[in-house]
């Protein structure tokens, strides 16, 4: 059981959190592209100052994102039932509530929560994909390490950006696959995301192989 402003609130930290992380993840695809294109003066243009008014513009992109599907859920009128098709209170799901006909809410969602993901996800492929093009043309060495760090990013992304494309770039119709996509980026994606990064770690990778070599040489101990 949730109550009408617990459900607010939910939907409100749900899409701030989710449109942050995916501009953020936007800024680290520039940063990328300045480290690996430009690796003399990344210093100079990835200044301090910079970082900071990123990150304060992607915390104000959130936060501007979920005040709209909030102040586009709070107007509709709620007068039949009150249960939810989902695990947690989503914009799809709320309005389809709604005791009115809910069609421009609907396009005003799918124009927001939509196209933002659809927009951000092309941005990025589109920086990856100038990454490659510059290390196969202008780089040789350092192309594993920089392969290696985009792989992990485009990884994380995939992750994110697909369930989120597939939920909110369509009509709010049910399908009998939204739950599960609703627990992949939800539940399953922020917990697989620490994993994906900490394996491209020096230290992690240099620890696995000797937990890896403890576990065969115990196994063998044992049989022996």
């Amino acid at each position: 059981m949730i109550s009408y402003s617990g459900c607010l609130a939910q939907i409100y930290f749900l899409h701030f959190l989710g449109a942050s992380e995916m501009f953020l993840l936007t800024v680290m695809a520039y940063d990328r592209y300045v480290a690996i294109c430009n690796p003399l003066h990344y210093l100079t243009v990835m200044n301090r100052q910079l970082c900071f008014l990123l990150v304060f513009a992607c915390w104000c992109g959130g936060c501007i994102h979920s005040i709209t599907q909030v102040a586009l859920v709070i107007q509709l009128p709620f007068c039949g039932p009150n249960e939810l098709d989902n695990f947690y209170c989503d914009v799809p799901q709320v309005i389809k509530l709604a005791c009115m006909d809910t069609y421009v809410v609907e396009v005003l969602m799918v124009s927001n929560s939509g196209l933002l993901s659809l927009v951000c996800f092309l941005v990025l492929l589109f920086s990856y994909a100038v990454i490659l093009i510059t290390l196969r043309t202008r780089f040789r060495q350092g192309q594993s390490k920089a392969l290696s760090t985009c792989a992990s990013h485009i990884t994380v992304v995939s992750l994110i950006f697909v369930p989120c494309i597939f939920i909110y770039l369509r009509p709010f119709y049910s399908f009998s696959v939204d739950k599960v996509f609703s627990i992949f980026y939800t539940v399953i994606t922020p917990m697989l995301n620490p994993l994906i990064y900490t394996l491209r770690n020096a230290d992690m990778k240099t620890a696995m192989k000797k937990l890896s070599k403890k576990h065969v040489a115990s196994c063998c101990h044992a049989k022996g």
